[in-house]
């Protein structure tokens, strides 16, 4: 028996980020949330470079996952603020990514942030269909789900388990535990572009500070100004016993 449908005329192929909005046309909440993003991004990047030497991953800011056909299309997505997918090319076909798209490429992220920029009933929202933590649990599944408030100085994270998201412990640092990643993540109180802020940071499980590519040329030209401050006065002590250091 033959169908009567020919799929190569009769069904429509789902869209790519390149036919779905990049944007819901919504301005970013605050002049905290772009800062916040690179800060994560740019701390992170030794660790993901390390971890994927085939440069396979792709971190989105703000940008849409794409989890369901809707009328108009953005209704079907939700956008992190900050969201880290690993084991997928960081472009597609060439172009840069417009948005990451579930039914085309099925990985799900590690790890999805939000930043409350209200009373964070919006992240916590489990209402089907329609809350954030719903759709996160229940549909994209990141494993690790963050929501940060910049106002309370705080952070909680979930993990998924069972197909439920369960609140992780912080542990005696104060931070929370990413395993997959190698990395804890929590709040670092300190000066970043020019705000003085409780920011969200990454540690490594030793509890070292991740440093941004900034911290650590400061970092380094400090050691290195201490490393020729103690040659200087190495040279000095030898000078005043009458010998000459080598050059």
């Amino acid at each position: 028996m033959t169908s009567a449908i020919d799929p190569s005329t009769e069904l429509t192929p789902f869209p790519d980020h390149t036919q779905l909005p990049e944007s819901d046309g919504t301005f970013v909440k605050n002049f905290q949330e772009h800062p916040q993003s690179i800060l994560l991004t740019d701390s992170i990047q030794p660790i993901l470079q390390q971890r994927h030497t085939d440069g396979q991953y792709c971190i989105g800011q703000d940008s849409g996952i794409y989890w369901r056909m809707t009328e108009p299309p953005e209704r079907g997505a939700e956008a992190p603020d900050w969201f880290y997918v690993p084991n997928v090319p960081p472009t597609l076909d060439g172009q840069i990514r417009r948005s990451y798209v579930l039914w085309r490429e099925h990985i799900a992220p590690l790890i999805a942030l939000e930043f409350v920029s209200g009373n964070g009933e919006e992240e916590r929202d489990k209402t089907p269909w329609t809350g954030k933590f719903w759709i996160y649990e229940q549909v994209i599944h990141p494993a690790f789900y963050g929501i940060y408030e910049v106002s309370k100085a705080s952070v909680e994270v979930y993990h998924l388990v069972g197909g439920q998201y369960q609140l992780l412990p912080a542990n005696e640092r104060g931070h929370y535990s990413i395993t997959p990643l190698g990395v804890e993540l929590g709040i670092w109180q300190g000066q970043y572009q020019n705000l003085e802020l409780p920011w969200l940071r990454w540690w490594d499980l030793q509890g070292n500070l991740l440093l941004t590519g900034d911290e650590r040329a400061k970092q380094e030209s400090q050691r290195a100004e201490q490393e020729s401050q103690r040659a200087e006065h190495l040279a000095a002590q030898l000078r005043a016993l009458g010998i000459e250091p080598e050059v």
